[in-house]
C-alpha cells in the first residue's frame, strides 16, 4: 500500500513572499535620489549625498534591509517539520 504522504507542491507565487522587501527597496531608492536633490551637500565633500547614484543606491540598501525584517518567515508545514 502506498502511503499518503504530502508532497510540497512547486510554488509558482514564491515570488510574492518577497514582494514586501521589492517595494521597499524601491521605495528607498526614490527616497535616496529625493535626499540627494532635496537635501544633498552643498560642498561636494559629502560621500553619499554627494553623488545621485551613491545616495539612490544607499537608499535602496537601506529600503532592502528593512523590507527583510518586514518579510513573513516560512510556516512550520513548508519547512517540512
Amino acid at each position: 500500500m502506498e502511503q499518503d504522504v504530502k508532497q510540497p507542491k512547486p510554488n509558482s507565487k514564491k515570488w510574492k513572499r518577497y514582494l514586501p522587501m521589492l517595494i521597499l527597496a524601491l521605495v528607498g531608492a526614490v527616497g535616496g535620489y529625493l535626499y540627494y536633490r532635496l537635501v544633498g551637500c552643498a560642498s561636494g565633500t559629502c560621500p553619499i549625498t554627494s553623488n545621485p547614484y551613491i545616495s539612490t543606491v544607499y537608499g535602496g540598501v537601506i529600503g532592502t534591509l528593512l523590507g527583510y525584517v518586514v518579510t513573513p518567515g516560512k510556516k512550520k508545514e513548508e519547512q517540512g517539520a
